[in-house]
């Protein structure tokens, strides 16, 4: 009796895992971009054919970015395309032509004050 029970238990756990990770809005896109959440930041790209802008947060609250970039490495198919990120308000931002394709990939280095802050991979959809 006591191993259907936790049986039974265990079942409900597991079915109710989706409805539990879909109530956790703490990763959902703000800006229209791709998120990707990280130890030590949460990370949301915004990739356009003419900006590149990172929006960075400390897990839901706002972060100064005065002192922060990122560098930006864009691999579509055989292409590879780096970009600088700068602040710009409450993100980092490069302005330019860059190849945004679906399905390109992205990874974005990211210091603060001159050190190091994380590394973020993207896939844009």
């Amino acid at each position: 009796m006591k191993i259907a029970i936790a049986t039974l238990s265990l079942a409900a756990l597991v079915a109710a895992a989706p409805v539990l990770a879909a109530g956790n809005h703490a990763h959902d896109p703000a800006h229209g971009g791709v998120v990707a959440a990280a130890k030590e930041a949460d990370y949301e790209l915004v990739a356009k054919p003419d900006v590149l802008q990172l929006y960075v947060s400390d897990h839901g609250k706002a972060r100064d970015l005065s002192k922060a970039g990122a560098k930006l490495t864009l691999l579509a198919g055989k292409d590879k395309q780096e970009a600088q990120l700068l602040p710009a308000g409450d993100k980092l931002e490069a302005k330019g032509t860059f190849k945004v394709a679906p399905g390109t990939k992205v990874v974005a280095v990211v210091t603060d004050g001159g050190k190091a802050l994380g590394t973020a991979r993207f896939t844009l959809k």
